[in-house]
Order: C-alpha cells, then sequence, then structure tokens
C-alpha cells in the first residue's frame, strides 16, 4: 500500500498526467468517447479497493480544504461576461434557457428514478447539475458544497460520461440541419457573419504565463481560499426541515465563487495561466475523489443514468424553445447546449465543428457557466431532495 502523503500526492499526480499524454501519443479514437476524466476517477477507484491507495490521507485532505477552493478562484478569475454578450448575442440567453432546463429537468428526472437510488442520490444530482451548468469545476465544487458522497460522486461522473457520449455526437449533427432550424427559428441571415466579425474583434492574445505569473495567482488564490475558510466559520449552518442546507462548506464554496467572480472585474483577470493551472489541479483533485469511492454504490448506476437521460432530453427541450423565442440560429443554440453540459472543454469542439471563428466565443460562453454553476447546483441540489419529500 502506498502510504506517505507524498506518495500519495506523486500517485494522484501520475495518474492524471498519464491519461492526458496516453491519448495525445496514441492517437486512440476510445479518448474521444471516455474521456480522460472517467479514466482519472476510474483508475483510483480501482487501486483504492485494491489496497493499493490508502481510503484516507492528509493528502485528500489538503486537495479537498485547499486544492479545491484555489481552483474555483482561479476558473472564475477569468470569466469575462461582456465579452461573451458581445459576440454570441442572443445565444447567451438560449444558454441561459438551457440552464433553466438542467434546473428543471433534474427534480424531473429524479422524481421518476428516486426509489431505486440511495437516500442522499439527491447529493449526486446536484453534483451532476454542477458539471451541466458550468464544468468539471463545478462538479467538485458543489459535491464539496452538498456532502456528496464519494459514491454519488462516482455516479456523477459515470452519468456525465455516458450522456457526453450521446449528446454530443447530436450537437454536431445539427449542422447538417442549420437552414431548416434557422428557417424554423426565422433567424436573420446576417447573424452569423455578425457574430463572426464580433469574435474577431474579441481575440486577444494573453503572453505566456511567466513565474510572476504564477506566484501571483498563487498569491490571490491563497489568500481567498484563507479569508473565505475564516469568515465561513463565523456564519451559521441553516436548517430546513431538520435538514442542513447550508454548512460551514457550503459557505466556503459560495464565498469562493463569489470573490472569484468579483475579481474578474479586476486587473487580475488578465493574468495568463489561471485556467491551466486551476485545471491541472482539478483533475489531480477528481483522482482524489476515486481514491476516497468504495465500489458499493454503483449497483444504482442503471437507474442514475435513466434520471439523467431523462434530465438531459429536457434541457434539449429547453434549449429549442430559447432558440425559437429569440431567433437564434443552430450553430449558437449547439454552442450554448455544449457550454452548459460539457462546459469549457466541449463548447470549442462544437464551436470548431460548426464555425470556427466562434471557438473563442464558446470559451467564453462556458466561462459563464463556471460562474453560475457553483450557486445553481446547490438550488437544484435541494429541489431535488424537495421534490420527493426529502
Amino acid at each position: 500500500m502506498i502510504e506517505s502523503p507524498v506518495a500519495v500526492a506523486a500517485a494522484l499526480t501520475a495518474i492524471a498526467a498519464f491519461y492526458f499524454w496516453l491519448p495525445r501519443v496514441t492517437g486512440w479514437r476510445l479518448f474521444q468517447y471516455l474521456i480522460p476524466l472517467i479514466w482519472i476517477y476510474a483508475t483510483p477507484v480501482v487501486l483504492r479497493n485494491t489496497g493499493v491507495l490508502p481510503a484516507s490521507s492528509p493528502t485528500y485532505d489538503v486537495l479537498r480544504h485547499i486544492g479545491l477552493p484555489v481552483v474555483i478562484v482561479l476558473l472564475l478569475v477569468s470569466v469575462d461576461v461582456g465579452a461573451a454578450v458581445r459576440v454570441m448575442g442572443k445565444g447567451v440567453l438560449v444558454m441561459l434557457m438551457g440552464t433553466a432546463g438542467i434546473m428543471v429537468g433534474a427534480p424531473v428526472g429524479y422524481l421518476v428514478v428516486h426509489r431505486w437510488l440511495a437516500e442522499d442520490a439527491w447529493a449526486g444530482f446536484g453534483a451532476l447539475a454542477g458539471s451541466w451548468i458550468g464544468g468539471t469545476g463545478n462538479l467538485a465544487a458543489a459535491a464539496h458544497a452538498l456532502g456528496t458522497s464519494e459514491e454519488q460522486f462516482g455516479l456523477a461522473v459515470l452519468a456525465d460520461t455516458v450522456i457526453y457520449i450521446g449528446w454530443l455526437p447530436l450537437l454536431l449533427v445539427s449542422k447538417n440541419f442549420a437552414e431548416q432550424f434557422n428557417r424554423w427559428t426565422g433567424v436573420s441571415k446576417e447573424r452569423v457573419a455578425k457574430m463572426e466579425a464580433a469574435a474577431a474583434a474579441e481575440v486577444k492574445e494573453k503572453p505566456p504565463p511567466s513565474f510572476r505569473d504564477y506566484l501571483n495567482l498563487g498569491a490571490i488564490a491563497l489568500g481567498v481560499t484563507l479569508f473565505a475558510g475564516w469568515f465561513a466559520d463565523k456564519l451559521p449552518e441553516i436548517e430546513a426541515g431538520g435538514e442542513t442546507v447550508i454548512s460551514t462548506s457550503t459557505w466556503v464554496v459560495l464565498l469562493v465563487t463569489t470573490l472569484g467572480i468579483a475579481l474578474s472585474f479586476t486587473g487580475a483577470k488578465a493574468i495568463p495561466g489561471s485556467h491551466e493551472l486551476a485545471m491541472a489541479i482539478l483533475y489531480v483533485f477528481v483522482a482524489r475523489m476515486g481514491a476516497t469511492a468504495s465500489l458499493a454504490g454503483f449497483g444504482q448506476a442503471p437507474a442514475f443514468l435513466v434520471g439523467t437521460a431523462i434530465w438531459i432530453m429536457i434541457h434539449g427541450l429547453f434549449c429549442l424553445a430559447g432558440a425559437y423565442l429569440f431567433k437564434v440560429d443552430v450553430h449558437s443554440a449547439a454552442i450554448a447546449s455544449a457550454a452548459n453540459v460539457g462546459g469549457a472543454a466541449s463548447a470549442p469542439v462544437v464551436a470548431a465543428h460548426h464555425r470556427e471563428s466562434l471557438v473563442p466565443a464558446a470559451i467564453l460562453m462556458a466561462l459563464i457557466g463556471y460562474a453560475l454553476g457553483n450557486y445553481l447546483a446547490i438550488i437544484t441540489g435541494h429541489m431535488c431532495r424537495l421534490v420527493v419529500g426529502g
């Protein structure tokens, strides 16, 4: 068994690095469908349940109490809502309609399948809502805020991957129906040209990050984490119906989210390297979640997947309604859905397939989800709990 904190940290980091190195050197198409996230989570699950990794370690505590808040701050500090609105226009409204579909679809899907799930499965749905509103960072943050068990977190990661495999091709294929879709929504023919012109105007190359940039980012992120932890300890936990709705962990997530968004309106937004640094820490955190999980909860997987399939269909209907209501083209609608369900990792893929020039705008739109995800996922999780009388 690997026991020392340094060895555990090395193992988790190596696992995360390996599953980004392997698809790059092999080119296997498998990794287009089973994305690194699922492997980075699943491998530590196996290693922990076979006794290679420990069930508890000081490394896990550091990643939970320091690593995760740091990730949230670093992801949010680069959010640029104004630029996304300038480029995508009403496409942002379609994304927000899709977000509303996520919030409505979760309790509906959970209501249908909850009798076959554990009592705390609502927290797994809430964690998944974080991913589908913002991305993997919000998945981890919402799970922490809601007290999601490792087993339910694993089900959320599994559902995220399975739904992604089915949903992404639909978003890509939608390009083939652009003419019929645009005629149905009544979109003007000039809209795409205007978006491309606006996207070109927003392209700003950031210089490569220097060691000074990483020092500045570290100081900012750790300072916010320190303040949020100190202040959260002074805030009361809030209960409703005998259940804790806002715990100290929830306060920490809400505080670092709010402060991270506030920092995006300052000069901190211009510091390069924040997103890349955040994602590196985040995938080590995902490996940490796998290392603390058991295999006991995966018997619920079929019911959990049925619930999430119902959920994603409701999201799709909301996106279609938004496209029709706001007269938006199929390219914007597909990117809006990808910005929700796939976050900053998938929105550029869909944008590149539809319109290469909209890739930067797709990333900007996905970052709006980062800003909203932690707040709305917490609400969505409790909506799932309340809908079954929890």
